[in-house]
């Protein structure tokens, strides 16, 4: 596992920070800058680290169409609802602010805009059940405010399924099976991460549609709660649903997890799905994250409070922090096409990594 001075060491090295490519530059390896611009690029989970001035300037950068934006509470938090309904209110304030560089992403017509654009486009997206409290109703109230991804659970056993965290492994509750049906009705999105393995086969099961694990691991390469099975990515695959990717310390046994390991995922992930149904959904922000002295006592007081909270995964640590150094900047999308390319991945199935796969799957669920 990497020390405090391995991260110091990391920065200074020119890893961790790499400063921002220019979109005008020449590629550095076997996928185009130019393709790039043109690609529509989605993060299935992840956004601005805030909406400052450098955040946008980050965003306006990083050549993203769209990223899955986490606007609830999860971990079973008691103001679950109220919380939601803050955040949503607070981006839209910023959508509103900002409408040269966000806009909201409610259809598929809305991504091929946000790519015509040049805009980011915000996918409201849930990590927990915890804001319905029971109430599926409250379903349609927020797919109306523009909710479309659902995630079941998180982690830990909510009143719809247990989560990765369940040593019980329960799968889902009678109401979990409702709240999948009424999800399907409305027409949005299922989202089965962070979900327990008897979860997720019951919920690719009970799902009607395509539906996702918008970031994940693959656990046949590192056996930890947050990475998935073969046999349920392969599950997923066969009802048309995608499997992202995450930048996250699950991708290795122990430390921080580096470039080759990301790309191992991706293959395995590639080789058991077929490449129609992988994606990338980071779980980070668009900004390069922080490395100093500051960062590292951050880093140490969240993992912390996440235990506290027990809903820290093993493979999460004091002293690991949650991306790829070799893409932390806001092109990291774009290093990787690189360095896919490098391997000898063609442009096309590339373009279907960094967006193409989660469009199609959104355009089957939402329509547009």
């Amino acid at each position: 596992m990497h020390t405090r001075r391995d991260f110091i060491s990391y920065a200074a090295a020119g890893l961790v920070t790499a400063p921002a490519f220019a979109m005008g530059s020449s590629a550095k390896g076997g996928y185009s800058v130019e393709r790039y611009r043109r690609a529509v690029v989605i993060d299935a989970l992840g956004g601005p680290d805030g909406f400052g001035a450098a955040s946008l300037a980050d965003i306006k950068a990083s050549g993203v169409t769209a990223v899955n934006l986490t606007v609830g509470e999860v971990g079973n938090s008691p103001d679950a609802y109220d919380a939601a309904i803050r955040e949503i209110a607070n981006i839209e304030g910023e959508i509103a602010a900002h409408p040269d560089l966000l806009m909201k992403v409610l259809s598929a017509a809305d991504l091929r805009a946000a790519n015509t654009s040049k805009r980011l486009g915000l996918i409201y997206g849930f990590q927990d059940t915890s804001m319905l409290a029971g109430d599926l109703s409250r379903l349609t109230l927020f797919r109306n405010l523009g909710v479309r991804i659902f995630q079941l659970t998180y982690n830990r056993r909510n009143l719809m399924a247990d989560g990765c965290l369940e040593p019980a492994d329960g799968g889902l509750s009678t109401l979990g099976r409702q709240a999948i049906a009424e999800i399907n009705k409305l027409r949005v999105l299922l989202d089965l991460s962070h979900a327990g393995p008897r979860t997720i086969r019951e919920g690719i099961e009970a799902c009607k549609g395509p539906l996702a694990i918008t970031h994940t691991g693959c656990r046949a390469l590192v056996d930890v709660p947050r990475n998935t099975d073969d046999r349920s990515l392969k599950a997923l695959a066969d009802k048309g649903g995608v499997a992202g990717i995450y930048f996250m310390p699950f991708l290795r046994a122990s430390g921080q997890a580096r470039a080759e390991d990301l790309i191992r995922h991706l293959e395995h992930a590639v080789n058991v799905c077929g490449e129609d149904h992988v994606g990338l959904g980071t779980d980070g922000t668009i900004s390069a994250a922080a490395t100093d002295e500051a960062a590292v006592r951050a880093q140490r007081e969240f993992f912390e409070r996440r235990a506290q909270q027990g809903i820290a995964a093993p493979g999460e640590a004091a002293d690991v922090f949650n991306f790829v150094p070799e893409y932390n900047e806001p092109l990291r999308l774009l290093r990787l096409a690189e360095d896919l390319g490098r391997r000898g991945w063609s442009e096309t199935k590339i373009e279907k990594i960094l967006g193409g796969n989660f469009l199609r799957l959104f355009a089957a669920v939402w329509g547009g």
